[in-house]
């Protein structure tokens, strides 16, 4: 019996290189068309994100206090006074705190309750279909709606203080005053956890059938089911649902301007609100571009911090945590 010196098999091909031994010409085409079909919507994303980004930019730098086109072009060149003055004079600075502060304070407390009526509404109960629509009104009203109802209730003479005062409390005023953050905030998260509640409802949909059986095959209680199995697979959409409502709750101007109205009190100017007012009030472009560029980085913050933080694929967390509740 004779071993043949030459392998009967031949070598794989190097990475990069097709096997089918291709022209060179053709092969750099075939490399180079996945640029090509990103072309379309790179430009654009250009044109809608880009130059809109790029006028905000060029209109702070300039001292532009009118609207008509003849002055924005005759504007003249400030350089960085437009974002000195915003960060030590206009009230930027407080805006900031009070969009940040309200944001925080709303997504911290919507999304106990969005998760728990998710894990509420899960299993199928009498009722179900008809608990799961109720708990999406808050989120279906258009803003102004909601802004306009609970600016009824608010009002010194409104539902609020009549029940309040039917349990021997005097409940003041809602719409000015010191009072007046708490209840736009309150009013926020009465809007907002049903958008945590559904992004938590849609996570628990993907929950494999197999992953409960497993846990219920080796004994897990209920609060190692839902530590080990079901929250880790919760990982991505939690997340997201936390940096869309931090990012939401920033950019908010519907609820503080309707609520309120004009002119807003010192402890709900939140910065959309202080950027028109320095717009449309004081008509002063320059300075209300600064602020809307200081507010695009203080929203892209929490927007970098999530896409360097989260991978929204978690099932290798939840097999993994499956393995540590079956050991």
């Amino acid at each position: 019996m004779t071993t043949s010196l030459h392998p009967t098999t031949s070598a794989p091909p190097r990475a990069g290189r097709p096997a089918d031994g291709a022209p060179r010409g053709r092969r750099l085409s075939e490399r180079g068309r996945p640029l090509w079909m990103l072309l379309p919507g790179g430009i654009l994303m250009a044109v809608v994100i880009g130059v809109p980004l790029i006028i905000g930019v060029v209109l702070s730098l300039l001292d532009l206090n009118a609207y008509t086109l003849r002055q924005w072009v005759s504007a003249p060149f400030v350089g960085l006074e437009n974002y000195v003055e915003a960060l030590a004079q206009s009230g930027l600075v407080r805006s900031i705190g009070i969009s940040v502060s309200f944001a925080l304070i709303v997504t911290a407390i919507t999304l106990p309750i969005g998760v728990i009526a998710a894990i509420a509404t899960q299993n199928a109960f009498r009722g179900r279909a008809v608990v799961r629509s109720l708990f999406l009104i808050p989120y279906v009203l258009p803003q102004f709606v909601t802004a306009t109802v609970w600016r009824t209730i608010l009002q010194p003479d409104g539902i609020a203080n009549h029940l309040l005062g039917g349990l021997g409390i005097d409940g003041g005023l809602w719409l000015n005053g010191p009072k007046a953050y708490w209840a736009l905030v309150g009013v926020a998260i009465w809007m907002s956890w049903p958008f945590i509640y559904l992004l938590t409802l849609a996570g628990l949909q993907a929950v494999e059938t197999e992953v409960h059986e497993a846990a219920a095959l080796d004994g897990a209680l209920w609060w190692a089911k839902l530590r080990y199995v079901i929250l880790p697979y919760l990982k991505g959409p939690i997340s997201l649902a936390i940096i869309i409502g931090i990012l939401h709750a920033i950019n908010d101007f519907t609820l503080p301007f309707v609520l309120f109205g004009v002119p807003t009190p010192d402890n709900v100017q939140v910065l959309p609100v202080l950027t028109y007012i320095e717009s449309f009030q004081s008509f002063r472009f320059g300075l209300s571009a600064a602020m809307a560029i200081v507010s695009l980085v203080i929203v892209a913050i929490p927007l970098f911090v999530y896409l360097r933080a989260v991978r929204l694929d978690s099932g290798t967390d939840a097999a993994e945590s499956v393995k540590e509740v079956q050991a």
